[in-house]
């Protein structure tokens, strides 16, 4: 009978230690420990002189991950002026070009092409079923802005184009910011365009075939 009291004697006080845990300002409250104690919004409290629960972040704070520090990276701009050309081509080598004109092919064809069709055009499917029709790329208006300009629009959205900021991440809106400058190009391009030695005509480009519908024959069934 000694033998089985001298567990319950060693685990009465590791039980107390325990239900130490349960307490809240002396008191019982074995809730406490799945329903934690939580300040409700604009809450008072004590602890601070201003008695405010919801605290201001010290000047300076950075959150995780929103160390934006380059303007014209994330913003478009420069001491607040929208950038002329784009940061991310302009510095890159001529790999990294096509692998950001890719890229923002890409991307274009997933988040402007309904609208502005496929070569910019402003003929996209959404706007053959009745959405408002945006402005062609290939307008003189349109091939005169800057980069920073698109990446704005992009960015912020403009008149029935809403924002795109919370969906493409800023490199990728530079990616179709610069896929946009060579559809541009390529529909405006000029004899000055071809490089020396280069005769286009050399090159012959075929039209996409057109798809081919077979009809069923008589009784509703293929051949």
């Amino acid at each position: 009978m000694r033998t089985r009291l001298k567990p319950l004697l060693w685990g009465a006080p590791l039980a107390l230690a325990a239900l130490g845990g349960c307490t809240r300002e002396g008191k019982f409250q074995p809730v406490d420990m799945w329903n934690g104690a939580r300040l409700k919004p604009y809450e008072q409290v004590n602890f601070f002189d201003d008695k405010r629960s919801s605290r201001v972040p010290p000047a300076g704070t950075v959150a995780r991950g929103q160390d934006r520090l380059n303007e014209s990276l994330y913003y478009g701009t420069q001491n607040g002026t929208l950038v002329a050309t784009n940061p991310l081509f302009a510095a890159a080598s001529p790999k990294d070009k096509m692998a950001l004109l890719e890229r923002g092919q890409e991307r274009y064809q997933v988040y402007c092409q309904p609208c502005h069709g496929l070569a910019g055009y402003a003929d996209g499917m959404i706007v053959k079923r009745g959405f408002a029709k945006p402005p062609s790329y290939h307008q003189e208006r349109l091939r005169k802005v800057t980069d920073g300009y698109i990446f704005d629009v992009i960015t912020n959205g403009y008149g029935s184009m809403y924002s795109y900021g919370s969906r493409v991440p800023p490199r990728d809106r530079w990616a179709i910011v610069a896929y946009i400058r060579a559809l541009q190009r390529s529909q405006n391009a000029q004899p000055g365009d071809v490089p020396a030695g280069k005769n286009g005509s050399e090159e012959k480009v075929e039209p996409p075939l057109e798809p081919t519908i077979e009809k069923p024959s008589e009784g509703g069934q293929k051949p």
